[in-house]
């Protein structure tokens, strides 16, 4: 069994069951027919044009409407780099493709991805969502030539099921350089959860969605001052994972070059600004914290980027668990390389079930795993 495969397991076994109380299962006995094993999907987000360094992960929610090119149960990944070899080639800001992993397969070798999406707009970022009415969300940060030197505002890209750009939102107040989203989504309306990375601040997209279209209603600023600064290894560091509890209205953000976690109160609601909000975990276990996701057992999952300067080669590359105050769970490697763990997205299905997703950068190769 190779390393990738034990770590999946791991996560898996320890994670994801505990997590769904489900470790009574182990010693009680089975039925023939019924599995435990989870199912694993491991598929390169490789498309045909090369593209590189995924970013962002969404799968697309049950009762997203059929009849396009993708359907409730995939999972989207967004590229932020373009295919080659430098100096022309495997460039940060310059990818333009959104993959799709179908819910029940082919898995994609290399060069094989299936692309639903191709922009315009160049360095989609982590900021990749979906709309259960039919509509998929992507940021960009473009670069010119992978340095900060030459960072862009970039903008918001509404996508219909057909992979068609329905609008385009650009403002530099709410959007400067939109990093990563989560989506509070309420059928007919959502509030859009924006990290702007060039000016360290938090944005709330208030929308109103029909079968036809996005509308923007409002936006808003619901949290600012997170440190921002230049990076070599990743373009740009400053606030980037979200994640949204509507229970408690609490939006947590995870400030990447500051290595913490911050929850931010009243977001869906509030009408100016907090600073930063309240620190919530913050400890060497985190080097560089990106994508943020709730587990099913209510705690959160953050994918260490490793591109601060307390990198720790001898973990690199992990997705770390904690408790949403703050409480340190346990911790997991995708990758024996530093900078492996990035994006990743968690989704529960009506039936009760469990995904799970993450990809690999090192490798620009993307794991799910299904528990029924």
């Amino acid at each position: 069994m190779n390393e990738k495969h034990e770590s999946i397991t791991h996560i898996t076994l320890t994670v994801l069951l505990a997590s769904l109380g489900l470790w009574s299962a182990v010693a009680a006995p089975a039925r023939a027919e019924e599995k435990f094993l989870p199912k694993a999907i491991n598929s390169s987000t490789i498309p045909a044009i090369g593209d590189l360094n995924p970013y962002g992960v969404a799968f697309v929610p049950e009762g997203f409407p059929s009849g396009g090119t993708i359907a409730a149960g995939d999972v989207l990944v967004s590229n932020f780099n373009n295919g080659g070899t430098p100096p022309t080639g495997n460039i940060q800001g310059t990818g333009t493709t959104i993959i799709r992993q179908p819910a029940h397969g082919p898995i994609a070798p290399p060069g094989s991805a299936i692309t639903f999406f191709t922009s315009k707009l160049p360095g989609l970022s982590t900021a990749l969502g979906v709309l259960r009415r039919g509509f998929v969300v992507v940021g960009n940060v473009p670069t010119t030539d992978g340095s900060f030197a030459t960072i862009g505002q970039g903008a918001l890209q509404f996508i219909d099921r057909h992979g068609k750009v329905i609008a385009t939102l650009t403002d530099s107040v709410f959007l400067d350089g939109p990093w990563d989203l989560t989506i509070d989504d309420h059928d007919s309306e959502a509030h859009i959860f924006v990290s702007s990375v060039i000016n360290g601040t938090v944005s709330r997209i208030d929308v109103a969605v029909s079968s036809n279209g996005v509308t923007v209603q409002k936006e808003t600023t619901v949290a600012k001052g997170y440190t921002v600064v230049p990076s070599a290894a990743a373009v740009i560091l400053g606030p980037t994972g979200l994640a949204y509890d509507r229970s408690t209205d609490t939006l947590f953000v995870a400030s990447t070059a500051e290595n913490a976690i911050y929850a931010v109160g009243d977001a869906a609601h509030r009408s100016h600004a907090a600073n930063k909000g309240e620190l919530v975990f913050a400890d060497s276990h985190l080097i560089g914290p990106l994508a943020l996701r709730f587990a099913p057992n209510g705690h959160l999952l953050t994918a260490n980027g490793d591109a601060t300067m307390n990198v720790d080669a001898l973990h690199p590359s992990e997705i770390v668990e904690f408790t949403r105050w703050g409480e340190f769970v346990r911790e997991y490697n995708v990758d024996a390389s530093i900078g492996g763990a990035f994006g990743l997205d968690t989704v529960e299905d009506a039936d009760g079930g469990f995904n799970f997703a993450f990809i690999d950068d090192v490798t620009s190769n993307l794991t799910i795993t299904r528990l029924r």
